[in-house]
C-alpha cells in the first residue's frame, strides 16, 4: 500500500461497510413525517450520544406547500425539532421545537427551515441549523430574486444543556454574498481531522443550478469558522453531476485489513443528475437519476492526513437507492457507538414520503467487513 492510492480489495471493503450500514431492506423507522403523502418529510439531521445512554436526535419536518406564501408562512420547511430517546434505535420522544416564527428576527424573518445538526462537547451543546432568509440577493442580483423568497444561511446556538437553546444565543455561523455561492445550507459539522472543527456545507448559485459542497474550520480555541474551500468535492460526471452534496463523515475502525494503514475516513454525500426530474425517452434504461428534493447516495473516502481532499467511489451509478418510490436516498449521517455504528437517512416510500429510518450494526460485523 503506497499511502496514496488503496486497491481493489481496500475499496470493495469501504463499500461493504457503507452498504451493510445504508442497508434499505434493514432499514427501521426512527421519526415519521406528519403525513405518509408526496411532499412530507422528515430527516436532514444527525444523531449523537453526549452522555451514555442518552441519545439526542434532530432534523427538519417538511411539509408539501411553498414556503412562498409570505414570510413565516406557507408549509414547506416549517419545524426544526431535536428528540430524545435511551437508544439509537429509539424511539424517540420530541423535547424541543423550533419553527420559523421562534427562529425569526426582525431585520431576517425566516421564510423556511432546512437541515441542521447537534454537536456535543465539553462546554456543553451546539446547534447548526439552515434557514432562508426575508433578505435581499446583492443589488447586483436582484432582478433574479423570485418574489417571497430569501437567501440561505447557517446560524448556531449555543448553551450547556439543549433546554438552554434559543434565540438569544444564534449567531451566524456560515454565509455567502456572492453569486456562485449565494445560498449556504445543510450543515455538517465533525472534529476536524487536523484539529478543530469542521463545518461542510451546501451551496447553490443565485441561478440555483447546482449543488456544490463547500467546507470552513474553526480552529481549536476559536469562536468563528474560517472558509477553507467552496468546492471540498467537485460535482461528478455521471449521476452526481448536478448535485454533490456531502452529508456525513464517518472514521473508519483501524481494525483488520485496515489496522495496519493511516487513519482513513469514509464520506457519504447526496447526489443528483439533474436538478428537476427529466423527461425520459420511452426506449430507455429506467432508473432513478435523481433530482432536487429526490437525491441518491453516493460515496467517497480520504486519508485523514490528506484532508479535506477525498476520492469518490461511486463514479458512475450512485451506491445507495431506495428501493421504493423515487429511489431517494439522502442525508446519510453516522453514529459510531460502543460497539456499534449506527447509520440513519431519509429514504423515500412507495407513498413518496420520506421518513427518517435507521440500521445498527453491531462491531462484530464491521470486523467481519473489514477483515
Amino acid at each position: 500500500m503506497s499511502g496514496k492510492v488503496l486497491d481493489v480489495q481496500h475499496s470493495q471493503a469501504l463499500v461493504s461497510l457503507a452498504k451493510a450500514l445504508v442497508d434499505q431492506e434493514a432499514a427501521k423507522l426512527l421519526v415519521s413525517p406528519q403525513k405518509n403523502s408526496d411532499g412530507f418529510w422528515f430527516g436532514s439531521g444527525n444523531i449523537i450520544e453526549p452522555e451514555p445512554g442518552r441519545f439526542l436526535l434532530c432534523g427538519r419536518y417538511r411539509n408539501h406547500g411553498d414556503s412562498r406564501t409570505g414570510t413565516g408562512a406557507g408549509a414547506r420547511g416549517l419545524e426544526f425539532a431535536i428528540l430524545e430517546a435511551a437508544s439509537p434505535e429509539g424511539p424517540f420522544n420530541k423535547i424541543r421545537s423550533f419553527t420559523k416564527q421562534n427562529l425569526s428576527r426582525e431585520d431576517a424573518p425566516v421564510v423556511s427551515i432546512e437541515g441542521g445538526k447537534l454537536l456535543a462537547g465539553p462546554d456543553g451543546f451546539e446547534m447548526f441549523v439552515s434557514m432562508e432568509k426575508g433578505i435581499c440577493y446583492p443589488d447586483r442580483l436582484e432582478s433574479f430574486q423570485k418574489p417571497g423568497t430569501g437567501v440561505w444561511s447557517i446560524d448556531c446556538m449555543k448553551a450547556t444543556d439543549v433546554a438552554g437553546l434559543d434565540l438569544g444565543t444564534m449567531i451566524e455561523a456560515q454565509s455567502s454574498r456572492n453569486g456562485s455561492t449565494l445560498h449556504i445550507k445543510d450543515p455538517v459539522v465533525f472534529d476536524a481531522p487536523g484539529g478543530g472543527t469542521a463545518l461542510a456545507f451546501c451551496s447553490h448559485p443565485f441561478s440555483w443550478s447546482s449543488s456544490n459542497t463547500g467546507l470552513a474550520i474553526r480552529s481549536e480555541g476559536a469562536d468563528a469558522f474560517k472558509m477553507n474551500t467552496n468546492c471540498m468535492i467537485e460535482r461528478g460526471a455521471t449521476w452526481d453531476v448536478a448535485c454533490t452534496r456531502l452529508t456525513d463523515r464517518l472514521a473508519v475502525p483501524q481494525v483488520g485489513r485496515f489496522a495496519s494503514l493511516p487513519p482513513l475516513s469514509l464520506y457519504f454525500y447526496d447526489g443528483a443528475e439533474c436538478l428537476r426530474a427529466l423527461d425520459e425517452n420511452p426506449a430507455a434504461s429506467k432508473r432513478p437519476r435523481g433530482f432536487s428534493c429526490e437525491e441518491l447516495g453516493g460515496l467517497a473516502w480520504g486519508w485523514d492526513s490528506e484532508f479535506p481532499k477525498i476520492q469518490r467511489l461511486s463514479v458512475d451509478f450512485p451506491l445507495f437507492v431506495s428501493p421504493h418510490g423515487t429511489g431517494c436516498s439522502r442525508y446519510v449521517s453516522t453514529l459510531a457507538t460502543s460497539g456499534a455504528i449506527m447509520a440513519s437517512w431519509q429514504q423515500s416510500q412507495p407513498d413518496l414520503s420520506q421518513p427518517l429510518v435507521g440500521n445498527f450494526v453491531k462491531k462484530e460485523a464491521i470486523d467481519r467487513l473489514l477483515g
